[in-house]
């Protein structure tokens, strides 16, 4: 990714038409990447999303000697070393922007024999660390953290780590995660217990490479002491990247879109419930199961929109969503109440603050709570200037706000688009959104 900032036009747009496929599920990829590291046997991943997050992760463990091979766009062979395999290295490890990548590297990492040193770029390097590195303490891992609890993570090798039974204050699939895979080195069994279920898909791919364990909705026991077994993962469509798309053809008029093979794991389709909620026209086809993930084609069609009090047990199910939720609730009709998504507030950027202040340059009326917004929906959105702040997801957010605008829409600082959706921009236009680079 270029250093440079780069902006988009963005502006009213053509009705959504025809059939799509979003890149493949970052989490999944992450993971898959991952845990194919550390299995005994080649692990053939297919769907993998080329993100440059993704691909981080995947340039870490080729610095600890793994040998990751890419015949083709999507498609990553990853020559497991067994979880007692991988090299230290004595050059940082660079997670760049990503947030998931580093929070499971650091319990992954917390079991070596060797030192490492997990670092991240301006925006992953102001993001709170401690969730992760204090749990992981009481497991016996020894990991220090920059001022305030952020990174750079240094984390010192040779540790004897034990399994414990920890309840998680925040309902966190990172944190979770982070836990379980400090635990495959951990002596005895590893038991969490969460406020709220989250999204589940290390649990089921460690059970696809082999390893005992037993989950549920908010509980899960992992047992120590066994080994992982290279398998094929095929990652399916990233839901996330096609919520953007859920949303624009759900307010753009006339719009009928196809998105084929997206995920719809339970524990990560809390938006869809939402949109459904507020009169969202959205079914699913062609369901069925894919590397042991639930996958079905996803039709939208235009629906008149109304606002609503989002049920709090759909937050963890939908926070990385809530971006793309508020540009719904701007198109709806009467008032959206978001209320326990503080979490948003810790994310590539405070999501609170910078949706809130690029829907009030747009018109949009909304009022902050600490945890979450009022959103007064079914005005005009007007043209305007609003800032990404570098977050992803906000600038893709903007993107479909535009598309209903009654003027231009101008997005600063879009380069980031490339760590989850790598050519979101032809993907739109293709399908008939008004979305275009900004003159430098």
């Amino acid at each position: 990714m270029s250093g440079e900032r780069r902006d988009w036009i963005a502006a009213a747009g053509a009705p959504l038409r025809g059939r799509l496929r979003v890149p493949g599920d970052k989490s999944i990829s992450h993971r898959a990447v991952m845990l194919g590291a550390l299995a005994d046997g080649v692990t053939r991943i297919s769907g993998f999303l080329e993100g440059e997050d993704t691909r981080a992760t995947a340039r870490v463990f080729e610095q600890l000697g793994v040998r990751i091979e890419r015949p083709a766009h999507g498609e990553c062979i990853v020559h497991g070393a067994g979880l007692h395999g991988l090299q230290g290295s004595d050059c940082v490890l660079d997670c760049g922007n990503a947030g998931t990548g580093m929070r499971l590297l650091a319990g992954a990492l917390a079991g070596q024999s060797f030192d490492s040193v997990l670092a991240g770029d301006a925006s992953l390097s102001k993001r709170p660390m401690r969730r992760v590195t204090e749990p992981l303490a009481t497991m016996g891992a020894r990991i220090d953290t920059g001022t305030g609890g952020v990174p750079p993570l240094h984390i010192h090798g040779g540790q004897q780590l034990r399994g414990i039974e920890y309840a998680l204050p925040v309902a966190s699939a990172q944190v979770k995660s982070a836990l379980l895979l400090a635990g495959l080195y951990a002596d005895g069994d590893t038991v969490l217990q969460e406020p709220h279920p989250t999204r589940d898909y290390t649990e089921r791919m460690l059970a696809a490479f082999g390893w005992p364990i037993e989950f549920g909705p908010g509980h899960v026991r992992l047992q120590g002491g066994h080994r992982l077994r290279a398998t094929d993962i095929d990652v399916p469509a990233d839901f996330s990247s096609a919520a953007f798309f859920l949303v624009a053809a759900s307010v753009v008029p006339g719009s009928e879109l196809c998105i084929e093979a997206v995920g719809i794991n339970p524990r990560r389709t809390g938006l869809l419930q939402a949109l459904r909620l507020m009169g969202a026209d959205i079914r699913a086809e062609n369901s069925r199961e894919c590397g042991g993930e639930p996958v079905a084609d996803l039709v939208v069609r235009h629906a008149a929109l109304h606002g609503i009090e989002v049920p709090e047990t759909l937050v963890p199910d939908m926070i990385d969503e809530f971006p793309a939720l508020f540009i719904a609730a701007a198109c709806a009709s009467g008032r959206t109440v978001v209320r326990g998504a503080a979490e948003l507030r810790v994310k590539e950027s405070d999501r609170i603050a910078t949706m809130a202040a690029g829907l009030r340059a747009l018109g949009v009326g909304i009022e902050e709570t600490p945890d979450g917004a009022l959103i007064e929906g079914g005005g005009a959105i007007g043209g305007g200037v609003v800032d990404s702040h570098g977050d992803h997801r906000i600038a893709m957010s903007f993107a479909v706000a535009a598309q209903v605008a009654v003027g231009e829409v101008r997005i600063g600082d879009i380069a980031n688009v490339a760590t989850s959706f790598p050519g979101f921009k032809e993907l739109a236009t293709t399908a008939g959104m008004t979305l275009s680079a900004a003159p430098l």
